[in-house]
């Protein structure tokens, strides 16, 4: 668990960096395309002294183009609709992705109900602290949203399940998980992205080396080796840590507003949405773990 922990703490700062020097100002294919090149950048020195099957580099690859390649698109673009804490909130049901998908990934397609009435306590919890109407922009940053939770979750439990070895082998072929995601990131820019938005001066690109570097490098290296020595319950509740930290980040460094009454209750409901799901899950944790 402590990986995990650390991880949070570090992306607890990710998104609220974006909203405020990247987003709007630098083209969103461009910053994805930077960050994930970076983090192939730093693994990259490794994968001369890696040996790893053909097979398990193709895994790999297919797991980061999703869980970083995809979900980074959809996550940036997603800036142009929403706020920092709205993107925090609409991110409460990754811990019953991750869980749901675990599930149908082991074969076992029954669901439980308490599975169905957390994700219905979390979109309450969500409704409670989201105090204004859903106009078109907003319904549309949701679904962006929706989409990068899902492909966060699946490469997550694809990680969990599908890749073996030892913590050094993981950790000397982990540049093949960025060489995929790059694969899905340079088409992307390549077609769509404006070269007129380009990172200047050195606050911006300081915050994509941190993103690329730490946040995506070194992150998604800690949190996928902390994925595989935990239950997917744990996963699965941890996912949601990001809310109560981005958001308490948000209101420390920026000073943004607020709504303390609706946080709490808002949150105080998440917080036993997880719980159930979590609950449901502790009687077969010994199973699910890898």
């Amino acid at each position: 668990m402590t990986l995990l922990w650390l991880v949070t703490l570090g992306w607890a700062f990710s998104f609220s960096l974006i909203g405020v020097y990247l987003s709007g100002q630098v083209d969103d294919f461009l910053s994805v395309l930077i960050r994930v090149g970076l983090a192939a950048l730093v693994f990259a020195p490794l994968l001369w002294r890696s040996r790893i099957a053909f097979r398990q580099a193709g895994m790999l690859m297919a797991i980061g183009s999703v869980q970083i390649g995809l979900m980074y698109l959809l996550l940036f673009h997603a800036y142009g609709y929403l706020g920092v804490p709205e993107l925090l909130l609409f991110t409460i049901f990754t811990p019953l992705y991750v869980a749901l998908i675990d599930e149908l990934m082991i074969g076992r397609r029954h669901l439980p109900l308490a599975w169905w009435l957390a994700a219905l306590l979390a979109v309450a919890g969500a409704a409670v602290i989201r105090y204004g109407g859903l106009d078109s922009g907003t319904l549309t940053g949701f679904l962006l949203i929706q989409g990068a939770n899902l492909c966060f979750a699946a490469g997550q439990v694809a990680y969990k399940r599908l890749v073996g070895g030892t913590a050094i082998d993981q950790v000397q072929a982990f540049g093949w998980f960025f060489v995929g995601a790059v694969l899905v990131c340079l088409p992307a820019a390549w077609l769509f992205a404006d070269l007129e938005r380009l990172p200047v001066g050195a606050v911006q690109w300081g915050v994509l080396l941190w993103l690329g570097i730490g946040a995506s490098g070194l992150g998604y290296l800690g949190w996928n080796l902390g994925a595989k020595r935990v239950n997917t319950g744990q996963l699965a509740a941890m996912n949601n840590m990001l809310i109560p930290a981005g958001i308490l980040v948000n209101f420390l460094f920026w000073n943004r507003d607020v709504d303390w009454p609706r946080l709490l209750i808002g949150g105080l409901i998440i917080v036993l949405a997880v719980w159930l799901a979590g609950r449901s899950l502790s009687g077969r944790a010994s199973a699910s773990a890898a």
